[in-house]
């Protein structure tokens, strides 16, 4: 951090927290000007605490820090944005999980990180839009990689150069980028994707998301590009996230309660 005054203010967002001692939590948080930091909330879990209720995950707050010994202190924090679809939807808040992970995992402690502040700021927010949660997460994602210097090759073959033809391709995710038929074919790591699939990247990569939010993609092409992305992500990390499997639960139950539903009302009408 630049300078040592003993006080500092900051607006963060709330990445994850954990317990610590008998009331307290250590906060991991995002700031614009100080990146990644990790802050001790003394008394955070008393029920009688006024910071409680403005450290919760994924909240946009401001927040006044004392510097401490190991771990700068929380002193005051007040809440400008709450992530309001964290009891009601569980999906939304699993893709908000998912960005917060992802992005802790890519980004160190105490780096620049104005773009990635504003990249969650702008994600958290989508997500509490009427837009589809996987279609945010898409967009995420490469801005992500384009901000971590992991930018997808998705014009030229990362094989043999040449230009990529409309059809069907393959993705390295140990090269970052696709490859031709020719060179795909023989590569363990390649997986296939679709000229659908490698159309939606491109437009994703070079278009701004107002212009990606009304498009409307068919579930085959979102589910290629998840796996495609999550794959690569795996590679890059060297470990696979966690949230991913948990979104895909609570969609998998909301399918079969959704089925469920539809089986009762066909009863009903037959009754």
């Amino acid at each position: 951090m630049t300078g040592r005054e003993r006080v500092y203010r900051t607006e963060a967002i709330i990445l994850r927290r954990q317990d610590f001692g008998e009331a307290d939590r250590i906060l991991t948080v995002l700031t614009p000007e100080y990146g990644k930091i990790r802050l001790l909330a003394k008394g955070a879990r008393r029920p009688s605490s006024r910071k409680a209720g403005h450290l919760e995950p994924f909240t946009r707050v401001d927040l006044m820090v004392a510097r401490g010994r190991n771990l700068d202190l929380v002193t005051q924090a007040e809440s400008r944005w709450v992530f309001s679809s964290r009891g009601s939807d569980l999906v939304r808040f699993g893709c908000a999980s998912y960005a917060a992970e992802a992005l802790d995992r890519f980004t160190v402690e105490e780096s620049e990180s104005h773009n990635l502040y504003l990249l969650l700021r702008h994600t958290l927010e989508r997500l509490e839009e009427d837009i589809d949660p996987g279609m945010v997460l898409r967009y995420f994602e490469l801005e992500l990689l384009d901000a971590a210097g992991f930018r997808p090759s998705l014009f030229q073959c990362v094989g043999c150069g040449e230009e990529i033809q409309p059809q069907d391709q393959f993705f390295s995710v140990q090269d970052g980028g696709v490859l031709c038929p020719a060179c795909g074919k023989h590569r363990a790591d390649a997986l296939p994707v679709s000229l659908s699939a490698l159309k939606v990247l491109r437009y994703f990569q070079r278009e701004p998301f107002h212009k990606i939010a009304g498009l409307k993609l068919n579930e085959k092409t979102l589910a290629e590009l998840e796996l495609l992305l999550e794959t690569y992500f795996n590679t890059l990390l060297e470990r696979r996230l966690n949230t991913p499997a948990f979104i895909r639960q609570v969609e998998k139950l909301k399918q079969k309660r959704k089925l469920a539903y539809q089986q009762s009302e066909t009863l009903l009408i037959r009754d």
